[in-house]
């Protein structure tokens, strides 16, 4: 059996996060929660804070919200930590509550990207936020770890600013910004912060709280992996690249012999001399060689120079990117530096980057340094045991003490009975920012540290019903997955390891997440282990035996998958595997179903709108899921994140995969269809809903235009039908949770067509009645909705009347219909 990368090649030079001597503070203990007010530190017999945390979230003291690990590791090395949580940004006032932190703040947006979190991808305003009690929109700012900033700077403006948490990890350089439709400049120069920390920063912010704990001032910490800062000055002693320039357009000319006469270097130019004319062409004046057998001097490099060792160090050298002011005003500048940017994310080989912003006087340098060390198992085993409390702030529970009604909180709800075991994707899909942020290499808990938690979830976690909902992380199944050759891992500048195949040097046994699953289902009062994770399907099927185990004893049903699409075109702008491989895993999962004597169904995502997507490639897509039986509720239209790859595509129409070239020398491959404009995304969207009425007319037209008119009809082999029952134009997604979708259980009214074509109302009875959903094209207005009932149809399911035994009602579309869905659990990120 391969081993598991041995991580600690990267660990050479790295200081592992407990040898340093604790903060004189660490006599006070660990807080059974972190302090959110006055009062709060005085029973803990504080007088102040060292360390302030703002977040954008609701305190949540569980290891899977990023700002509690902060909060928790800092108390660990000694520091004395409150948290200040969705404050009033309004004014600087709810930022003084904890008074003035001793040594600096602690600023983060969230878990999630604060206009992510409450724009659509249509930047429509949502109505709710998972991280807030009562699921209620709006307590968070636009921008917040800009907004949050400024006003730490106006409670305190001598106090050091640390920035860190998604989004300013996902904007530590000159981005694309999706709502404004612009590139903004790096977050650093915006939130003027001191310095950021960006990916999973736990080794670098124990560094730079001892270093400001031991006085030294923060503008003089500038050697710390994982760091973003201001430098105005130019660094002695480093190496730098320049790469502020693509290919420049059109063909060089070759130099010109210098001992040429200059009627020699005209007609070489083309050009004659007018005195020369009249004398024999081909000829010098004095007779002698031809101007034609001149030919121009040939420069060769000295390969000398770049013999082994001449090369200055890679961890002393620095690439420069085009300055904020270049890629702001030229798309392929941008595309260019963010494939360099992702071409130096490797720990083991990556080099500083900086990148000019401002002009003249106010030129400003924003510099990063290269990635994290990534945590050994030691020491993620240390993180998550902390003594989190496991649940939310007391704060936020009602008189009675629960967290229910207008005190839950979703996010928490969500992940309550959850246990992340890794961290990491080396994936690297391009519509994704996990590897932007966390790194391509996977860090791993032990096994004991993962059996502990779920044992204290069993016996700490207040109403446990005895099921773990997840075992997992950003992939369900990377656990202890890597390269075979540490050297080889160290050097590589691949953006995936398994595109387009999994790479030779990956090894992928699953033998020890095998065994955590079944020691973990045996734990006394643990009823049943599910995974909740998304599945690396294409990792899956190499190991068969992993398969078996999960589909026989940890699939509640239903098992959500990733295809995100059925078009080899897409697909590689993606960087996910085809479409096979999800047909190699489906018989997979048929066949282990089977012999387990259990009814269960897959359920597959995809993106719509995604670079590199035709409306063709989106019919295609369309066609499948008919054929397939797939009616998708849930549509995912592609978001453009800040600094993914994908996003990179959408503003510069480049493909970043590839060498990013002014002259395209095969469009085919550097040039990428973009889908804008509301009316194409709309209908892009539409064809993965082919089976709402309200899409048909959108359809039609598309098609017609497409050329694809033999797909409207009434057949078995159409698409969409011809007629059309009159609709709303209205969607509601499952996802609502006030959602009033016809397709539940409600009375209501709605219309048919007869064979003369007109519109003849029928009335559905409710559940209640005892009536079911008539059969045929019916479009249903519902009645008042029943207090706790959820009128809408399940995630990805056809109605209710189509999935009977013999599905005899599957409607004239004449394909069998899918098997019911339960509503989506995704995890947040």
């Amino acid at each position: 059996m391969n081993a598991p990368v041995d991580v600690s090649f990267f660990h050479r030079d790295a200081k592992p996060l407990t040898s340093y001597r604790p903060y004189w503070a660490k006599r006070f203990g660990p807080a059974p929660f972190l302090p959110m007010s006055r009062a709060e530190m005085e029973q803990l017999g504080w007088d102040s804070c060292d360390i302030v945390l703002v977040t954008g979230d609701a305190y949540v003291d569980h290891p899977s919200f990023g700002m509690s690990v902060i909060g928790r590791v800092l108390e660990a090395q000694g520091f004395r930590v409150g948290i200040i949580a969705q404050p009033d940004w309004q004014s600087a006032e709810a930022f003084k509550a904890l008074g003035r932190p001793n040594l600096f703040w602690g600023v983060t947006a969230g878990n999630m990207d604060s206009m992510i979190n409450r724009y659509t991808a249509d930047r429509k305003i949502r109505s709710d936020d998972a991280y807030t009690p009562g699921d209620v929109g709006g307590k968070r700012p636009d921008r917040a770890a800009i907004v949050y900033s400024q006003r730490c700077r106006e409670a305190y403006k001598d106090v050091p600013i640390v920035l860190g948490g998604i989004e300013g990890s996902l904007r530590r350089i000159a981005h694309y910004d999706y709502w404004s439709d612009k590139v903004r400049r790096s977050i650093v120069v915006d939130s003027k912060c001191d310095i950021l920390l960006y990916g999973n920063a736990e080794r670098a912010l124990v560094e730079v709280a001892h270093r400001i704990a031991a006085r030294e001032p923060v503008e003089h910490i500038t050697d710390v992996r994982g760091t973003a800062f201001i430098r105005r000055a130019s660094e002695e002693g480093w190496f730098e690249v320049d790469s502020t320039t693509v290919d420049e357009p059109g063909v060089v000319e070759p130099h010109i012999n210098p001992y040429m006469t200059t009627s020699e270097q005209a007609e070489a130019q083309g050009q004659v001399c007018s005195k020369e004319e009249g004398q024999e062409k081909g000829m010098s004046p004095q007779g002698g060689t031809s101007v034609s057998d001149v030919q121009p001097i040939q420069f060769v490099p000295n390969l000398s120079l770049r013999a082994r060792g001449k090369q200055p160090p890679r961890d002393r050298t620095v690439i420069r990117l085009p300055s904020y002011e270049q890629v702001k005003s030229d798309p392929i500048l941008y595309a260019h530096a963010n494939r360099v940017l992702h071409l130096e994310t490797n720990p083991g080989n990556a080099r500083a980057l900086v990148q000019a912003h401002g002009e003249g006087s106010i030129a400003r340098d924003v510099w990063l340094n290269p990635p994290p060390i990534p945590l050994t198992t030691a020491e993620m085993d240390w993180v998550f045991g902390l003594p989190y409390a496991r649940s939310p702030h007391p704060s936020y529970a009602d008189e009675n003490g629960s967290h229910d009604g207008a005190t839950k909180i979703p996010a928490w709800e969500m992940i309550r009975t959850s246990v992340n075991i890794m961290r990491g994707c080396f994936g690297g899909c391009t519509f994704c920012s996990i590897t932007e942020h966390e790194g391509r290499i996977i860090q791993s808990r032990s096994e004991d540290s993962i059996i502990q938690e779920v044992e204290d979830i069993r016996d700490k976690v207040k109403g446990f019903t005895g099921t773990i909902s997840d075992l997992g992380g950003p992939t369900a199944n990377m656990y202890r997955l890597g390269c075979k050759s540490p050297e080889i891992e160290a050097a590589c500048r691949k953006p995936s390891c398994v595109f387009p195949g999994i790479c030779q040097n990956l090894h992928t046994d699953h033998g020890p997440l095998i065994k955590i699953y079944r020691r973990a289902r045996k734990l006394p009062g643990i009823k049943k282990i599910l995974i909740g994770s998304g599945l690396r399907y294409d990792l899956a099927v190499k190991s068969p035996e992993y398969v078996k185990e999960l589909v026989q004893h940890h699939v509640g049903g239903y098992l959500k998958i990733a295809p995100e699409h059925t078009e080899a075109g897409p697909l590689s702008k993606m960087m996910k595997p085809g479409i096979g491989s999800y047909d190699r895993f489906k018989q997979l999962f048929e066949k282990f179903s089977e012999e387990a004597g259990k009814k269960q169904y897959l359920i597959p995502y995809f993106i719509a709108a995604h670079p590199g997507t035709s409306d063709e490639d989106m019919m295609n897509l369309a066609i499948w899921l008919k054929k397939n039986g797939f009616r998708a509720d849930q549509v995912q239209t592609f978001y453009p994140s800040p600094m993914a790859t994908a996003t990179a595509m959408y503003h510069s129409g480049r493909n970043t995969l590839t060498r990013v070239r002014r002259q395209m020398r095969d469009a085919d491959e550097e040039s990428v269809d973009i889908v804008r404009g509301e009316k194409r995304r709309r209908l892009h969207k539409a064809f993965l809903r082919y089976h709402d009425p309200n899409n048909w007319p959108l359809l039609r037209e598309a098609l017609k235009a497409m050329g694809r008119a033999d797909l409207i009809g009434n057949g078995k082999h159409h698409l969409i039908p011809t007629f059309q029952p009159l609709v709303d134009g209205s969607y509601q997604s499952a996802r609502k949770k006030n959602s009033t979708s016809a397709k539940g259980g409600a009375a209501g009214v709605g219309y048919t067509v007869n064979k003369d074509g007109k519109a003849v109302a029928v009335r559905r009875r409710s559940q209640d009645e005892g009536g079911l959903e008539p059969q045929g094209d019916v479009r249903f207005r519902s009645a008042q909705p029943q207090p706790g009932r959820l009128l809408t149809q399940h995630t990805g399911l056809p109605p209710r009347a189509g999935i009977r035994s013999g599905a005899k009602g599957a409607g004239k579309s004449g394909f069998k219909s899918a098997k019911p869905q339960r509503p989506s659990s995704r995890k947040p990120r």
